[in-house]
């Protein structure tokens, strides 16, 4: 029993410890703070900084380089549709189909659509 009393009051004082440089980190509480104590915490915080930074870019560029591959994607999928459109003047396969267009001013008694009444 002994043993677990002592463990707690350990275990207590560690968590008093870590909420009090949390508080420190967060800016609180610095007024009893020595020159080398807030060297320290700067120090931590710069670190700190650096690797949050670092982080982002990661995440930027893994960003990055998703959107390059969706791009790359769309275009490979645009460039299939463009090349089964076949431009106007490169039509040259069939050159004897026959329409039933007319050209011209339409003949007396010819409508285009027959009128029901």
């Amino acid at each position: 029993m002994q043993h677990w009393k002592h463990e707690s009051a350990k275990i207590a004082n560690k968590i008093e410890l870590l909420e009090l440089s949390m508080r420190k980190l967060l800016g609180e509480n610095l007024g009893p703070c020595s020159m080398e104590e807030l060297q320290q915490i700067e120090n931590h915080l710069h670190q700190s900084l650096s690797n949050i930074r670092g982080r982002k870019t990661q995440l930027f560029k893994e960003q990055i380089e998703n959107l390059k591959s969706k791009c790359k994607i769309q275009s490979q999928q645009q460039s299939n549709c463009e090349r089964e459109i076949v431009p106007y003047g490169h039509i040259t396969q069939y050159p004897d189909v026959e329409t039933e267009l007319f050209i011209g001013r339409p003949e007396r008694g010819r409508t285009l659509y027959p009128l029901q009444c």
